[in-house]
């Protein structure tokens, strides 16, 4: 049987050593895999971003925003957002910052608690992210249109294996 593109017994190496031009062989398959991994991640991410430049906001102010939308009227506590990002940030407030001074944003204190910020999807960030809905829903289906169901369910599932994994690891 031949070996396909990417495989390890094809000749001159896999398809990610020649991505990134490297002649030596991976030390491991795990660490063919991770770079794999990050590699692959930068390249959908790239695409992406951009997308979100070309709106005038970063991919971390898009997951922001998408956040705060997902929030309602009662908004989030700034420490909550950062829990919730898709890629962990110690910088929320100075994102919030910049989304605040686009007009995107909206910080307030809570009445119940004068300590708490409670941070607000602006009207204007609302209609910046409805104008983002289409284009990002193509995009994500552009990214995944040579996969079927199976295999989308295939590689969540490792995916989520692979981060709890990593979560047990750090525990």
């Amino acid at each position: 049987m031949a070996a396909s593109p990417g495989d390890p017994g094809e000749s001159g190496g896999g398809r990610l050593q020649r991505e990134i031009r490297q002649n030596r062989p991976f030390h491991s398959r795990g660490q063919e895999a991770f770079l794999s991994l990050l590699r692959t991640g930068d390249v959908v991410k790239h695409r992406f971003q951009e997308l979100f430049e070309r709106a005038g906001i970063t991919f971390q102010q898009y997951n922001v925003l998408r956040i705060l939308r997902g929030a309602g009227a009662d908004g989030l506590p700034t420490l909550e957002i950062g829990d919730r990002m898709i890629e962990r940030t110690p910088g929320v407030t100075r994102l919030l910052d910049r989304l605040e001074a686009k007009g995107l944003v909206q910080r307030r204190r809570s009445p119940e608690d004068r300590r708490k910020v409670l941070c607000h999807i602006s009207p204007q960030g609302l209609e910046l992210l409805a104008s983002l809905d289409a284009p990002v829903t193509e995009a994500d289906e552009m990214v995944f249109e040579g996969m079927d169901v199976a295999d989308l369910d295939t590689l969540i599932r490792i995916l989520d294996r692979l981060r709890d994994q990593m979560e047990a690891d750090t525990d």
